[in-house]
Order: structure tokens, then C-alpha cells, then sequence
């Protein structure tokens, strides 16, 4: 397990790096030294880094007790809102996986998983909840600008089935609670009774940051006659597995009175997606009154800010002058792919773990 705990005042320099333990599964040890090579965010500042890791004796007959009783805090002790933010993130950009069988053909043991993915320019976000869960490995994807958080050791997807059940509001559900039988049937004294889909409004907790953090987007348009502020959510018709998404999409599209649309985008290699395009005030408003309340982390919280400065302009009818299209031409150009410095202060306000 790695305790993983960077200073929030973020630089492109780690002042001085304390590494205990070393392993193939835990790849942040090996992968923190890659990352000014394979990708340079021009301000993420780490005073300290200490990694610290208990080692566990593979070969050594361990009670599988252990698993159940080492983490002695209480389910009703979890943040609420770590829990509804993390639950939104993985059932954007998260994935789990379980084995259908305990060992491989060649003898080795299968283990299940929750995997998150993160741009690189995420690492930050991806380092605390990291730190924040206590658990999880850090390795850089190959051949893409990601990196994956991994859960896969059994303590820690215990503790996360403890947080995580009944916040689910997804398809991705069916996946989490294979995963919460798989661990019932393999710890005798553990017993953990899967929920159905949460059904809480959006407007009541993080999970929609969460999942906007994995799959929203920002941006402002601006032309000779007209500024607008658009925000975008785009999901695949169904998952792997055939599962339809339009339940989750048409709520979400209602909440944001909407009406849920199909497009074909070239990136989604022109299959068919549930879009949600807002270009209007009054929606803009909702989504933005509801990220004031529970804001992102990720580098998106800076294109939402971008994007509220351009909208509250707009409100107040202040957008028409040529001093505001110069400022929100200047706003618009350091938006998304075009921004090149990153502040990571809002993380100082990232959720604990626990109350």
C-alpha cells in the first residue's frame, strides 16, 4: 500500500523525493521518475514527496481477515462527498474489472480492479485522490497522454466497495457490484449487500463533478455578432457489454432542461453519441450555479472558470462593448487544447476521505 502525500503548493521540481519499497505492481515509484520526459505541465509544483509502502509476504499464509479488520473506520465516517465525486469520476473515465476465474490457464491469480484514467495534465488530481484513498498504484499508459490510478489489491477494493455502494447512478453499476459478490464469495466474513442505483438529484451531492471532470466540456465562441458559453457532455450510445446509457442521459438532459440528442463525432470513430449541448443562459446557469456548490478538480475547473467569467458577462449584458469581446477573445485562446499554464490552488479544497 503507498501513502502518497505532495504538497498542494505544486512546481516543476521535486525538492526531495523519500522512497521506501520497491515493486512491480506499485508502478508510481517507477513511473513519478518519467514524468518530465514523456509529459511537462508548465506549473506543477511538490515541495515533498513521501512514499512510504508496507511490505506484505507474498509467500507467507496471511488470514484473510486481515483485509476485513485493518481498516477500522466506519462506513457512516466516509466524506459523502469523496464518495459521490469519486463514484461520478469512475463511472466517466473509471473501469472495473472482474476475473471470471480465480486463476489464469498458465496458474496465476487473476485479481480484480478499479481502474481510473487521467489525462496527463491530470496527474496532480490523479496524485491526491491517491493519497486521499491511502491505496492504488500510478503508472503511465503506453503510447497515450494518460495515467491510470489501479486498485487492485483486496484491502483496498474493500474499502472502496464500502464507499462507493449506492452511489452509483450508471450502467456501471452492474460491473460494481459483480465486483461486490466476487469479494463476498471470497472472504467468509465479509458480507456487503449490493444497492441499486442511486436515485439522490443531481443538484444534491458531487457525483455530477465528478462525472463532468471525466467527460464534460467547456468552451466560448465568439464572432463579429455574437458570444455564447457552451457546455457539453457526450456519452456512447451503450458500453461493452450492450448496456444503454439513455436512462442516466435523458435525467441528466431533463435537470438541465434540455432535450438529449444523437450526434456522430469523427473522434468517437463516427459512431453514434448521447450529446447534451447547452448553449442557452438558463442552462448555463444551472450547470454553473450547481459547480459553484461542488466544483471540479481537474484542469477543467479552470476552463469552467473561463467559461463563468465569459457567462456572468453575458448575464449581466456586458458582453457587447469591444473592451469585453478583447477580454473574452483573450479568455477564449488560453481555453482547453490552447492553455499552457496550469494552477492546481483548487485542490487545497479536495475532498478528505473521511468526515
Amino acid at each position: 500500500v503507498f501513502i502518497i502525500a505532495p504538497a498542494l503548493n505544486l512546481a516543476i521540481c521535486w525538492k526531495f523525493l523519500i522512497f521506501i519499497g520497491q515493486s512491480a505492481r506499485n508502478l508510481i515509484n517507477l513511473d513519478l521518475l518519467e514524468i518530465f520526459r514523456d509529459y511537462t505541465p508548465q506549473f506543477i509544483y511538490c515541495n515533498e514527496l513521501i512514499i512510504i509502502k508496507n511490505l506484505l509476504n507474498k509467500n507467507s499464509n496471511q488470514d484473510k481477515r486481515y483485509y476485513i479488520h485493518k481498516e477500522n473506520k466506519d462506513i457512516k465516517e466516509f466524506n459523502e462527498n469523496f464518495s459521490y465525486y469519486l463514484a461520478g469520476l469512475i463511472e466517466g473515465d473509471g473501469t472495473i474489472i472482474v476475473p471470471k476465474t480465480e486463476r489464469s490457464n498458465k496458474g496465476r491469480i487473476n485479481y480484480p480492479s478499479i481502474q481510473i484514467v487521467f489525462n496527463s495534465k491530470d496527474l496532480p488530481l490523479a496524485l491526491i485522490i491517491q493519497k486521499n484513498l491511502g491505496l492504488g498504484s500510478i503508472s503511465k499508459t503506453k503510447g497515450v497522454n494518460a495515467y491510470r490510478l489501479t486498485i487492485n489489491n483486496y484491502e483496498g477494493l474493500i474499502k472502496l466497495t464500502k464507499l462507493l455502494n449506492g452511489k452509483f447512478k450508471t450502467v456501471k453499476i452492474y460491473y460494481f457490484n459483480e465486483l461486490i459478490k466476487f469479494l463476498n464469495n471470497r472472504f467468509s466474513n465479509f458480507n456487503i449487500l449490493p444497492m441499486e442505483l442511486n436515485q439522490t438529484p443531481f443538484y444534491s451531492n458531487s457525483w455530477l463533478s465528478g462525472f463532468i471532470d471525466a467527460d464534460g466540456h467547456f468552451n466560448v465562441s465568439l464572432n463579429k455578432n455574437s458570444v455564447s458559453c457552451r457546455f457539453e457532455l457526450v456519452q456512447a450510445i451503450e458500453d461493452k457489454r450492450g448496456n444503454d446509457k439513455k436512462d442516466i442521459m435523458i435525467k441528466l438532459a431533463e435537470y438541465l432542461n434540455k432535450q438529449l440528442k444523437i450526434i456522430s463525432k469523427s473522434y468517437c470513430n463516427s459512431k453514434d453519441q448521447y450529446n447534451i449541448n447547452i448553449t442557452n443562459l438558463e442552462s448555463n446557469l444551472i450547470i454553473s450555479n450547481y459547480l459553484l456548490k461542488y466544483p471540479l478538480f481537474s484542469s477543467k475547473f479552470l476552463n469552467f472558470k473561463d467559461y463563468y467569467k465569459v457567462l456572468i458577462l453575458i448575464k449581466n449584458k456586458e458582453h457587447k462593448s469591444l473592451i469585453a469581446k478583447e477580454q473574452i477573445y483573450s479568455i477564449k485562446n488560453q481555453m482547453n487544447n490552447k492553455r499552457t499554464i496550469f494552477t492546481w490552488d483548487h485542490l487545497q479544497n479536495f475532498y478528505n476521505l473521511y468526515k
